[in-house]
């Protein structure tokens, strides 16, 4: 047996001090986390690097309380501006930083407990700060912040310095205000030209389904002069990526002001694309302004059953015409375009695309009375999906649509997705001659039982013909297309290899064929084809396809054939395992030349990152690995500059700011300042062997001021494997379904994680054989208490434990999470979240018996903790929901009502209307006091709880908890 050791640092080039983290304080001079002092741990939301690199701006969230937005120089010097607020973006320019401020929580609360509803309440105001006048002086100056009141929307423009949004609007004005009122737009002269009509004579109220509504008022700010412009009842609105142009869409009641508009910001010039009567949908501008499109049913608003056309407008008229209609010779017949599919530019702006559908059929009246309708759904055993699953999906098919696009050098139409093919990827960087179609529909029904499969096409989009290059590739498949459109790359699970094709024609080529090494994950033990250790993507110019095995990045070049090890084996040789950093997440291919791995030591668990090269095979160059976890959080746009975050159990991962080499990392953010007043505890990797003679390892916790010679209460805590995150920082926060770590060892418990594989048709005797010996190992060297050692988990976790409870009486007592108790029935269930059949889940997946329930009735039977629920001697509490959509409550109701039968001590949670875990705030801190209770209770002597001890009546449900504690202690 190997004894418990903390990691070894591996030699780092950078200067060490960097690195170390902070001796905690004394024990004597901190106090225990309890309840209430969690609520203040804080998360750190949207970090954002000003374009220039020159800014940073992030926002510090609490549980409970108003988050705060700090906006500060990046380099660290200066004064820093700190203020209620979330959501923050940077102009174009890096001059402005526009962000949300929510109301107070106080205030909301306040207004909630007088009854008001949430279209009540008030919406967050939208805020800028114009960052020079903030720093005009040693101090961060609100003076250049301006406040523009409640919003319901905005955007921040791609180029310039330009912000749109709607203000919350006041209560409607008097009729006498309404005709009194002027704007300077075109927009609202020719409403009011038209606006007369309306009280003449109103639109026809049999034609319900064409009401209207109003538009809101939309606001262009031009933030470097302050000048703005209003454009009332406007509907949508969108900045082009790439260009000074503004789009909008306006809609009225009565139908005189509806169309199309754009805004050229060079000298706010408004230009009317389209008007008339109808609905304007899917507004889109292409990425440099000189394109907008639409869907409207101007053209055929009186109708019964009004039809889309596709619009569309360019520079420099910006007159729109129609490109689309259920008319095109290139649509199927009966099909028409669907206001419900997306419009939008392919990036080099030669196609747009659009959604198409078969027409519905119009919707007879129905006088049937309510009481004379018939509802019922019929399961059929031939539908591709289940019943259920088709419910869940009803409102999405109703508006599913296929893409279609308009070649706009011809003017061509051309049907690309159908449904047979429904799914159909573009290249993300350029135009190109084909597209990836992607279908399921041959196996949709294997989808219960066996898993999801695909069939891959290449597209022709010049005619919409497809061409099968893959047929039935497996769960893992991740079929993607190149960045330049020439290649699809996916997983074949069955050949354990990564494949590539030529979308213009040629056969399959087999990426990974000269690589000597597994591909797939090694460690993966579920009864489906393996997955694959992933892939980084395609060089410049679709040039090679990188992707890993277990430590090494490998480079494999299609027109060649050539296969590069690019990290030379180095990562093999020294256990650890490089991944390629995508440091600019804006591009969609890798840079060739110079390149940052991430590193992690595979047993001993540090992170790091590397120099290397995506072009040749290089060293790798370490440039820093440490006992903690990195993470890349962003760069900016035009300079050299990142965030980077580091972490460790007692360090929080706050924001670091670094250039290129990340030699200089400097400290930006101190998030959670009050961690030093808390006892918190350290983190080291143990190993130990199985019953079955594998070599495992986990993470042990341990609490400040551990004494080897103290016997402790041990809290264990599993999934499948985890030793990976021995070195990241845990919350102490409460979750939403299992402990919090922190919170347990400041409390003076030891916690224990151990990984666990699996035999396939054992899972529940692999997880015993994996974790009792590991618990063993800890007793024996004598610091923790024997009698004193609870079990948690949830959902595969708690399963596990359920099933082991039936086979030892190590635990002094066990929370069992969202358990399956029969497998039996559990089989035969529904994930009601998805409408999924249960059955995949236990033959393919992570319950891994590997066959089905007629095949394998025995296995079933044996692993299912209910047909040995009378072998229980462990108390056990369980947390299981009525609104679970992943494991059925009644799978938690089958246990307890046998434990209950038995008269074994056991406690069923169900929180009213949640799910799988937990997610209103109030739950979890109700659930993390009832938790602590029951340990406490079990493995510490401390007094029960009401709840526990006489339960809580339904009639005394909303009016008691029950979480008191009883005096004395009654056992």
């Amino acid at each position: 047996m190997k004894r418990p050791r903390a990691c070894t640092a591996v030699t780092s080039t950078v200067t060490l001090i960097l690195f170390l983290g902070t001796a905690p304080p004394a024990a004597a001079q901190q106090r225990v986390l309890d309840h209430e002092d969690v609520l203040q741990w804080k998360t750190i939301d949207d970090p954002a690097l000003s374009p220039d690199g020159d800014w940073l701006a992030f926002v510090v969230s609490p549980m409970e309380g108003d988050p705060t937005l700090t906006l500060k120089a990046a380099t660290g010097d200066g004064p820093a501006l700190t203020v209620r607020g979330t959501s923050p973006t940077f102009t174009s320019d890096s001059r402005y930083l526009v962000f949300a401020v929510p109301p107070p929580e106080s205030e909301v609360d306040a207004l909630k407990r007088e009854g008001k509803e949430e279209d009540d309440l008030p919406k967050d105001a939208l805020a800028v700060a114009d960052i020079a006048a903030v720093f005009t002086g040693a101090e961060a100056e609100l003076v250049g912040v301006t406040d523009l009141g409640p919003v319901e929307s905005y955007e921040v423009a791609g180029q310039g310095s330009w912000l749109a949004y709607v203000p919350v609007e006041e209560p409607a004005p008097t009729a006498e205000s309404e005709a009194s009122a002027e704007v300077s737009t075109e927009v609202e002269a020719s409403t009011e030209a038209e606006g007369s009509a309306e009280a003449e004579g109103s639109a026809d109220e049999s034609d319900a389904d064409k009401k209207k509504e109003d538009g809101s008022t939309l606001v262009l700010l031009n933030l470097a002069t302050n000048r703005e412009a209003r454009y009332e009842l406007v509907d949508d609105y969108g900045f082009a990526e790439e260009a000074p142009v503004l789009a909008f869409t306006t809609s009225t009641e009565d139908g005189s002001g509806d169309g199309a508009w754009v805004v050229l910001l060079d000298d706010v010039t408004q230009r009317t694309v389209l008007e008339g009567e109808g609905h304007y949908e899917q507004l889109a501008l292409s990425k440099d302004g000189a394109q907008v499109a639409f869907l409207t049913n101007r053209d055929d608003f009186e109708a019964d059953q009004p039809e889309f056309t596709l619009y569309r407008a360019g520079a420099p008229t910006r007159g729109a015409e129609p490109v689309a209609d259920s008319g095109a010779a290139g649509l199927p017949d009966n099909w028409w375009v669907s206001e419900h599919g997306e419009v939008s530019f392919s990036e080099g702006g030669a196609l747009l695309l659009f959604g198409t559908a078969p027409r519905p059929e119009p919707e007879a009246e129905d006088d049937t009375l309510e009481e004379d309708r018939v509802s019922v759904d019929v399961w059929n055993w031939k539908d591709p999906y289940l019943q259920p699953m088709q419910l869940v999906q009803a409102e999405d098919e109703r508006k599913r649509t296929y893409t279609a696009a308009v070649h706009l050098d011809g003017g061509a139409v051309v049907q690309m997705g159908t449904m047979d093919i429904p799914t159909v990827r573009f290249a993300a960087e350029r135009d190109a001659a084909h597209g990836l179609g992607v279908t399921d529909r041959p196996y949709r029904q294997l989808l219960s039982w066996d898993g999801r499969y695909d069939d891959l096409y290449a597209i022709d989009l010049a005619s919409g013909t497809p061409r099968r290059i893959a047929g039935k590739v497996g769960r893992f498949a991740r079929a993607a297309i190149s960045p330049a459109g020439n290649y699809a790359a996916w997983w074949s699970g069955s050949e354990r290899q990564w494949k590539v094709a030529r979308l213009d024609g040629r056969e399959p080529l087999t990426a990974s064929a000269e690589v000597p090494h597994p591909v797939w994950d090694e460690l993966d033990d579920h009864p489906h084809d393996p997955p694959p250790y992933g892939s980084a993507g395609w060089t410049t110019d679709d040039g090679a396809f990188l992707f890993y095995d277990r430590y090494d990045v490998w480079r494999f070049e299609p027109e060649t054939g050539r296969t590069v090890n690019l990290t030379g084996g180095a990562g093999r040789a020294a256990e650890i395992r490089f991944r390629y950093a995508r440091t600019d997440p804006e591009l969609d291919h890798i840079p060739e030349g110079e390149a940052l791995w991430e590193a992690f030591h595979d047993t001993q668990k540090q992170g790091g990152f590397y120099h290397g090269r995506t072009d040749q095979e290089a060293p790798a160059a370490e440039i820093v690995m440490a006992d903690k976890s990195f993470r890349l959080r962003g760069k900016a746009k035009e300079a050299d500059r990142w965030l980077v975050t580091r972490e460790d159990f007692r360090e929080f991962p706050d924001l670091w700011v670094t250039d290129g080499a990340i030699t200089d990392m400097q400290r930006m953010s101190d998030a959670n300042p009050e961690q030093g007043d808390f006892r918190w505890g350290s983190t080291e990797i143990v190993e130990w062997t199985s019953n079955d003679g594998v070599e495992l390892q986990g993470m042990l916790f341990k609490p400040d001021g551990f004494d080897p010679a103290t016997e402790y209460p041990l809290l264990v805590y599993f999934y499948e494997r985890m030793s990976d995150g021995v070195y990241t920082w845990r919350t102490p926060r409460p979750g939403g379904s299992s402990i919090s770590v922190p919170f347990y060892v400041s409390r003076g418990y030891v916690v224990f994680i151990p990984d666990i594989p699996y035999e396939l048709g054992y899972p529940g005797e692999s997880a015993l054989d994996a974790v009792v010996p590991g618990v063993l190992d800890l007793i024996d060297q004598g610091f923790v208490a024997r009698d004193r050692i609870g079990v948690q988990g949830h959902s595969w976790g708690g399963y596990q434990i359920a099933y082991m409870i039936t086979k030892t009486n190590l635990f002094a007592a066990a929370e069992a999470g969202a358990p399956v108790a029969n497998m039996t029935s559990a089989y035969g269930g529904i994930r009601w979240q998805t409408g999924m059949s249960r059955m995949f889940q236990y033959e393919q997946t992570q319950s891994r018996i590997g066959a089905s329930l007629w095949e394998a009735t025995n296995t079933y039977l044996h692993n299912s903790p209910l047909f040995y629920a009378d072998k229980i001697q462990t108390p056990v509490l369980m947390m299981h929901n009525d609104d679970d959509g992943a494991v059925p409550w009644y799978q938690g109701i089958e246990l307890f009502v046998a434990l209950r039968r038995l008269q074994k001590p056991a406690w069923l949670l169900n929180y009213n209307g949640e799910g799988h875990g937990l997610s209103r705030d109030a739950n979890r801190k109700d659930w993390a006091i009832r938790m602590q209770q029951f340990f406490d209770y079990y493995l510490l002597e401390a007094p029960s709880p009401v709840w526990m001890e006489k339960g809580v009546p339904a009639i005394d449900k909303g009016t008691t908890l029950g979480i008191e504690l009883v005096e004395p202690d009654i056992r």
